[in-house]
């Protein structure tokens, strides 16, 4: 049997379009299981059925498709089936939770980058969520000309239901969420590990396994809470 945190472990990756996160994603869940950790691989918005229903709602369709209050309701109602059905149950058993965004997408997307009073935001976060935040936040850095040039190059973005909504958004929004998550990020330097993303997959992946391993650690030595 691997290592077990108790009370289980939630690793979330944040920052802008284009950053990496997906492909970090996975080669942090790969190198923990090599490691003997029992891990589970989900996501924002989505991971699990309802959540996964919200998802189409909120990255497909007209970039002015919601105001910024209903925005942060849906991510919020698909978060709270995502928490309650996926991560809460995996925490329990001792797993490690790694997410592509949670809930600092928000504040940073709705609250920086559409201007919604952040207070509105922390509120209908405690509302939804309690108290409850994650252990570690991989924030990935990245330019916001080059981000936009990785995510528009995706695969995926040749479709007709390509999740293009918020790479669409003007160039100003984005500046402004990039400052929002290096703002979050120096409001809360224990949780929150912000890594250059300009480097190579290589590189990055170095880093966030380094700094996730360190936080591992602690916790199994019972120095930080779940």
């Amino acid at each position: 049997m691997g290592p077990v945190v108790a009370q289980g472990f939630f690793i979330t990756f944040e920052g802008g379009e284009g950053g990496g996160k997906s492909t970090q994603t996975k080669l942090l869940a790969e190198a923990l299981k090599a490691k003997g950790y029992d891990v589970v691989l989900t996501r924002e918005p989505g991971g699990a059925p309802g959540a996964e229903a919200i998802r189409a709602l909120l990255v497909q369709g007209d970039v002015s498709r919601w105001d910024g209050v209903t925005e942060i309701l849906l991510h919020y109602a698909a978060r709270r089936d995502h928490v309650a059905k996926t991560v809460w149950p995996a925490m329990a058993a001792g797993k490690v939770v790694i997410s592509d965004r949670h809930a600092d997408s928000t504040m940073a997307y709705q609250g920086y980058g559409h201007g919604i009073d952040k207070a509105v935001v922390r509120e209908i976060h405690h509302a939804t969520l309690g108290d409850f935040k994650p252990n570690l936040t991989l924030i990935l850095d990245l330019s916001i000309d080059a981000g936009l040039k990785r995510a528009m190059a995706r695969p995926d973005m040749a479709k007709s239901t390509a999740e293009d909504r918020y790479e669409r958004m003007g160039h100003e929004f984005h500046e402004r969420l990039r400052q929002g998550f290096l703002e979050i990020a120096k409001a809360e330097p224990q949780r929150c590990k912000v890594i250059d993303a300009a480097r190579s997959i290589e590189a990055i992946q170095v880093d966030i396994l380094s700094a996730t391993l360190t936080a591992l650690d602690k916790a199994t030595q019972g120095k930080i809470s779940g």
